[in-house]
């Protein structure tokens, strides 16, 4: 009867669940805010939840999606307040909306990443960041299920820069040095990680942080090549919504006809 679509985190430590942990993980919230779930048939059904584009073990997120399928009608707004007050605190549900238009996935076509690198001079990241977007290739090497695999990470990057340091930095020593990078890249096949990148830093320029570099998505979704940003995946959902009530209202304000006298 009705599709939800939801904007959910990962931060803090659980940015270290697995796309697996959390499958598990939400579908407890779903049971325990007893949300009237649509289920696959079959001889052991599911319940009806599409994942899309989940960001890799160990990086947080700002910008996760998700819909299901409901059999009954429900406000997204208080689903959504039910869903997060049934997850961890980190996975945390912070926007819901009816689905009135198709192809989520579809819609995500980029993301926007930030990388803290602790212990890396700004200055030497600066360097290394424009070595890489002059380059016309930079091949790295990941480790795959078939062996190790060597593809160019350059054309999915779009952009590339070095960036104020901001709330990113509160939890660490204030007395080390610490580059931001922000990073847009598209959503290709091979798909283009943070960790690719950083892979490419350290090919053409030598940069290797000390430490594990921190790496958040900030945003999703599909790619303006007009304004090169990145747009709100859920926006047509929310427009159409809108209109929707915007015609309602007027209905409900028009004068009635006047029957005959």
């Amino acid at each position: 009867m009705q599709r939800i679509r939801l904007r959910y985190t990962k931060r803090g430590r659980l940015r270290f669940t697995s796309h697996r942990d959390f499958q598990r993980a939400f579908e407890r919230a779903l049971r325990r805010a007893e949300v009237p779930m649509a289920y696959s048939a079959g001889f052991t059904p599911h319940p009806k939840v599409s994942y899309a584009n989940a960001a890799p073990t160990g990086t947080g997120s700002e910008a996760e999606y998700l819909e299901i399928a409901l059999t009954e009608a429900r406000d997204p707004e208080t689903l959504r307040v039910l869903l997060d007050e049934s997850l961890p605190a980190g996975l945390d549900v912070i926007e819901a909306v009816e689905a009135r238009t198709s192809g989520l996935a579809d819609r995500l076509t980029a993301s926007v990443w930030e990388l803290r690198l602790d212990g890396v001079d700004p200055a030497d990241a600066e360097r290394a960041v424009e070595a890489f977007t002059k380059a016309d290739t930079v091949e790295v090497q990941r480790m795959t299920k078939n062996g190790v695999r060597t593809f160019d990470a350059r054309p999915a990057v779009v952009s590339l820069e070095t960036t104020e340091t901001h709330s990113s930095q509160a939890d660490r020593p204030s007395d080390q040095p610490c580059a931001i990078l922000r990073l847009v890249v598209r959503h290709v096949t091979p798909a283009v990680r943070p960790d690719d990148v950083l892979s490419g830093l350290r090919a053409v320029a030598d940069l290797a942080p000390p430490v594990p570099a921190a790496v958040t998505r900030l945003a999703q979704g599909l790619f303006d090549e007009e304004t090169g940003t990145v747009t709100d995946p859920l926006a047509p959902d929310r427009e159409v919504a809108g209109a929707l009530t915007a015609q309602l209202a007027a209905a409900a304000t028009a004068p009635t006809p006047e029957g005959p006298a």
